[in-house]
């Protein structure tokens, strides 16, 4: 019977996630499918395991009217107590996903996120995939071999340097961000626009930022804070996750906290706005 809720449950939170549109906060979109396709599966298994388990009734009622009651029948108790050990076990670690779906409330990530994993460039971690926490760069090097991820990149900066101005929405954020990073001399002097939340850092100016938007390229286990650092002609005094919509120049800088080059947008236009909808972007292919 655990298991029969069990399934009900997993059915119920897919249906959730999907009726209520927050599944986006976990998976790309792209892969919405798979998930809605989730929930029939888990509704088939529900109806199989109603079905063994009546069954299983069924014959235990049988095997009854032929036993007694004094367990002289030789019957193993141990091994039922053994299974049972096991279920006290493997029960709660699958109810668990259950109780934080329904019980945690959906968090839109932003910058405390970011002061808890730390702010790093993913080059400098090394090759350790646990260490690579994936901040302002997008880096989706490690899903392709080499020469593919060359290609990849190749196009993209075809398709991007033509255009004098290059405007990067929801759809092509992080497909965009990434070409610039690993081209950021090539797009020197073009016009970018951007929208992001800004992120105040220790060692920056009083006329600088970093605008983010938090990215999934898969599902949620593979997301980061995605952007670049932002000058403004005067000094701000921006707080942090206040969302703003800017256009200017792209430029190159040396960062010595990063101890590399990165692309720097020298705003020229600018205004604060609401956060969207949909406050994360996705990795389009």
């Amino acid at each position: 019977m655990v298991r029969i809720l069990i399934l009900i449950g997993f059915s119920f939170i897919f249906m959730h996630l999907h009726a209520t549109g927050t599944i986006n906060k976990y998976i790309n979109m792209k892969y919405s499918y798979i998930s809605f396709s989730t929930i029939f599966i888990f509704i088939l298994l529900t109806i199989a395991q109603v079905y063994f388990y009546v069954k299983d009734g069924d014959k235990k009622n049988h095997d009854d009217h032929k036993h007694d009651h004094s367990c002289s029948c030789g019957h193993d108790h141990s091994h039922d107590e053994d299974k049972w050990y096991k279920k006290l076990v493997v029960y709660p670690i699958m109810i668990f996903p259950l109780v934080a779906v329904m019980c945690f409330p959906i968090a839109t990530l932003d910058s405390k996120m970011v002061e808890a994993k730390g702010f790093h460039f993913p080059i400098l971690e090394g090759d350790d995939a646990s260490s690579n926490h994936q901040i302002l760069q997008p880096d989706t090097s490690t899903y392709y071999g080499a020469e593919d991820y060359e290609k990849l990149m190749d196009k993209s900066k075809k398709q991007y340097e033509k255009k004098n101005s290059i405007i990067l929405n929801d759809n092509n954020y992080l497909k965009g961000m990434e070409t610039i990073y690993n081209f950021p001399g090539e797009f020197t002097g073009k016009t970018v626009s951007l929208t992001g939340f800004s992120y105040n850092s220790d060692d920056l100016k009083k006329n600088e930022i970093f605008l983010f938007r938090f990215g999934i390229i898969h599902c949620v286990a593979d997301s980061g804070v995605y952007g670049m650092l932002i000058q403004f002609p005067d000094d701000m005094n921006l707080k942090n996750d206040e969302w703003l919509r800017v256009s200017g120049e792209l430029d190159t800088m040396y960062y010595q906290p990063f101890k590399k080059t990165i692309p720097v947008l020298k705003v020229k236009k600018y205004e604060k706005i609401s956060e969207p909808e949909d406050a994360y972007v996705y990795r389009q292919y």
